[in-house]
């Protein structure tokens, strides 16, 4: 017990002083952990010899990490993704397997077992790590971040017939009946769980609220999640799926939140420690020498992995673009590859060590360099889509879709990206009658709200073809409201460029963003972290009275300097409510005359309204034209508008005077 915590203290020890050094160096903090199990692991100085301690604990990491996923999001986010999943995942995993068979076979000289072995252990990729860096970045609900997660969720579902294949390949046993039954009892299982997410859950996680114990709801939400992983685990599929769908089951509860805020701390203490289980698994001299093999191992995933994620991902109807940047983000092999590894050379598919440690070598190599690989994504998506057989590839998909894209428009607002700010937009446009399409890159989504009459087409806005088509020359505004940042700029840049004159406003969600999008041709970005803050603090200074013009005067400077005056923002040492104490106590409030009431079709004199109640009449509302300081022989009619102003007690006392009939 004493070695064991040793153990533990000594990996945290190494790890935050490896990630602080490369965070200085702005290194992503998985790389950091990545070394640091290299440092202190049997290969390195050896200060950890069990590995299988650190490993018990990381797994712990990686339950917590998808579960946390899963409470993000829902049935119905997962049945949006459903086309990913079985088209997108299926033909993943089937091409991957098939290139790295034939690689095998005629590159290789491997036997057809080993080699569709081999094609299983590259097939897979790292969930915890693929997801992890995209949750950090903010690209999770992007579209390469959606299709990652779509493939993902297949290939943990794969895990069952993977190593129920293994003894067939082998040639020693496993008959299809078997294999037929135990896929069957999987679907079975996880069909059950999504269902308890409409009865039992909730109901389960409803009387343990009523008891207003924390403690208790947070045993309960952790015995949910590993209890959901351990069964799984035991039907053959992985533990991270089992913990991903109980976090889909929670999420569909009014509690997902308070399971989020609980769950978090543990999450991200515990899957640090994966990846540092990961680095002691790597062999630093092997490698070294044996470096060209291994060298060209990883070049071959990671142009197989890029190659056939990327076809799969265009396959599922992603645009080009963000199909290849999938494929860097998976480009990585599996943690349960390493499973896969181990259940291969206990039969022989691995003839030997040697080859089991190349494997190996290349596989943590694969995983070290994927931060790197999805830092870079959009950038080498860019450049490869502009080659010329890339552009024509993705001009037969525009040219499909071509037929859709309205003939004319003027002066029309562009939204690029439909997710709920989009929407929000389109709605308001709509309902002032003002011209507009939407660009939207999730097929389902256009489907769906075409059928709608919403004016939606597919395309990415990263392609000047296709913002031609929406006929950007003629229009007004272009609004951006997609969550991929890179992408975000180059249609800012594309868009500057083909109308100079265009009002260009941009949704972004952090405030470092903003310089890179102004410089870029944005007149207008709206950092959301900073939005909702002066939303907050107008409401407030507004309760308190301060005058509206300088509380928008506030907002102004703030938003013409960056937001960087937020950081020092100066208000009057006193609320205007405490230096003038004759608005100490004011209300106003809005009222509007009902027909056949006390006020229809009398004059404000003969009303009395001040007499009775104590409020007065600032102004009175006629169709479009305002009335200020109405005379006392105004008369007032139906649905005319009143603004009133007096003490709370007054003002509510108005209304039911005004509500009375004459």
């Amino acid at each position: 017990m004493h070695d064991y915590l040793l153990f533990i203290v000594i990996v945290f020890g190494v790890s935050a002083l490896v990630v602080y050094l490369l965070g200085r160096l702005r290194v992503p903090s998985i790389v950091g952990f990545l070394f640091a199990g290299l440092i202190v692991g049997p290969h390195g100085l050896a200060l950890v010899h069990d590995i299988k301690a650190v490993e018990l604990v990381a797994e712990i990491g990686v339950v917590l990490l998808m579960f946390v996923i899963g409470l993000e999001f829902s049935l119905k986010t997962l049945m949006q993704l459903r086309g990913l999943v079985v088209v997108g995942g299926a033909l993943q995993v089937a091409l991957t397997i098939l290139l790295v068979a034939l690689i095998a076979s005629f590159g290789f000289r491997h036997a057809p077992g080993p080699a569709v072995f081999y094609g299983f252990l590259v097939a897979l990729s790292s969930t915890a790590i693929a997801i992890k860096l995209l949750q950090d970045r903010g690209e999770l609900n992007a579209p390469h971040g959606m299709a990652s997660l779509g493939i993902l969720i297949f290939q943990d579902l794969c895990v069952v017939p993977l190593m129920l294949l293994i003894p067939v390949l082998a040639g020693t046993g496993g008959s299809a009946q078997d294999i037929i039954i135990t896929i069957g009892k999987a679907a079975v299982f996880v069909a059950g769980i999504l269902l308890a997410s409409r009865w039992a859950v909730p109901h389960i996680l409803h009387q343990v609220v009523h008891t207003k114990s924390r403690e208790l709801f947070i045993i309960t939400v952790i015995m949910l999640c590993l209890g959901t992983a351990v069964l799984t685990a035991e039907l053959g599929l992985s533990l991270a799926l089992g913990a991903f769908l109980a976090g889909i089951v929670i999420s569909e509860s009014e509690y997902s939140s308070q399971s989020v805020s609980d769950i978090l701390p543990l999450k991200e203490s515990f899957s640090a420690l994966f990846f540092v289980s990961i680095g002691m698994l790597l062999d630093l001299r092997f490698a070294m020498n044996n470096a060209p093999m291994v060298c060209a191992i990883v070049l071959i995933i990671l142009l197989v992995k890029v190659f056939a994620t990327a076809v799969a991902a265009y396959g599922a109807g992603q645009a080009l673009r963000p199909s290849l940047q999938t494929g860097f983000c998976l480009a990585q092999v599996g943690e349960f590859s390493f499973v896969l590894a181990a259940a291969g050379k206990a039969v022989g598919l691995i003839p030997s060590d040697e080859m089991f440690q190349l494997f190996l070598s290349a596989s943590v190599f694969t995983m070290m360099l994927t931060p790197m690989f999805v830092i870079t994504s959009a950038r080498l998506s860019e450049g490869i889509v502009g080659l010329r057989p890339m552009r024509y590839l993705d001009k037969s998909r525009k040219v499909r879709m071509a037929e859709h894209y309205p003939s004319k428009l003027l002066g029309h607002v562009i939204i690029v990206g439909f997710g709920l700010n989009g929407r929000n937009l389109a709605r308001v446009l709509r309902d002032a009658d003002i011209p507009y399409v939407v660009l939207e890159m999730n097929s389902t989504t256009v489907r769906k709200m075409r059928q709608e009459g919403e004016p939606i087409f597919f395309g990415d806005g990263t392609s000047a073809e296709i913002l031609h088509q929406l006929h950007i020359h003629s229009a007004r505004i272009l609004v951006v409201a997609i969550s991929d940042a890179a992408a975000t700029r180059r249609v800012v840049q594309i868009a500057r460029h083909e109308n100079p004159q265009l009002r260009i406003i941009v949704r972004t969600r952090y405030l470092a963003e903003m310089d890179d999008l102004k410089a870029a041709g944005a007149n207008e970005v709206i950092p959301e972290e900073f939005e909702t803050s002066v939303e907050i603090f107008a409401r407030v200074l507004h309760h308190y009275h301060v005058p509206k013009n300088a509380i928008h005067q506030r907002i102004e400077e703030i938003r013409d300097d960056n937001y960087t005056m937020l950081r020092g923002i100066r208000l009057p040492a006193k609320a205007l409510s405490e230096r003038h104490s004759f608005l100490k106590g004011l209300h106003t409030e809005t009222y509007q005359i009902l027909k056949g009431t006390r006020a229809d079709g009398v004059s404000i004199k003969a009303l009395r309204l001040r007499a009775e109640t104590g409020a007065t009449i600032l102004a009175v509302q006629r169709n479009d034209e305002v009335h200020q300081n109405p005379s006392p022989d105004f008369h007032l009619h139906a649905d005319d508008l009143l603004l009133l102003i007096g003490n709370r007690e007054s003002v509510e006392k108005s209304a039911e005077y005004l509500a009375g009939s004459g």
